[in-house]
C-alpha cells in the first residue's frame, strides 16, 4: 500500500525524472469517438519533475537533460500475445512505474530519455 497521496509530494532523486504519459485522443478531429480498442498508447510524456543530477567520479554534478513543464519521447511498452494460454504480457522498457490513486506515472533515469519535443 503506497503512503503517497499527491503526485507533488514526490521529489526524484540525482538523475531521474518523473513523468506522465500523454493519453491519446480518444476522439477523431472530426468528433468521431474512438473505441478503446483501436486506441495504441503513446511514447510522449510530459516531464512533471526532475532530480537534481547524478554526480561523476571527481563530485560534480551533472547537468539533467530536460525540465519540468518539457514534453519527451519515452520508451515504447511492448505487448506480447500468447495464443496458447490466451494470456497478454506486457513488457516495459526502462522506468519504474509509480500509481497514485488511479494515475499512473513513471520515474526513469534522464539517460532512458529517448527524446525532447521541441514545440
Amino acid at each position: 500500500m503506497s503512503i503517497l497521496r499527491n503526485i507533488k509530494n514526490l521529489t526524484p532523486l540525482l538523475d531521474r525524472v518523473l513523468v506522465q504519459r500523454i493519453k491519446p485522443e480518444a476522439k477523431t478531429a472530426s468528433g468521431i469517438f474512438l473505441p478503446e480498442s483501436s486506441v495504441k498508447e503513446q511514447n510522449e510524456a510530459k516531464v512533471l519533475a526532475v532530480g537534481p543530477g547524478a554526480v561523476d567520479r571527481n563530485g560534480q554534478r551533472l547537468p539533467m537533460s530536460v525540465s519540468a513543464g518539457d514534453k519527451v519521447l519515452i520508451p515504447q511498452a511492448l505487448v506480447f500475445h500468447s495464443m496458447k494460454w490466451l494470456t497478454n504480457l506486457a513488457v516495459q522498457f526502462g522506468g519504474s512505474p509509480v500509481k497514485v490513486g488511479e494515475e499512473e506515472y513513471t520515474l526513469f533515469r534522464d539517460s532512458e530519455i529517448l527524446a525532447k519535443i521541441n514545440e
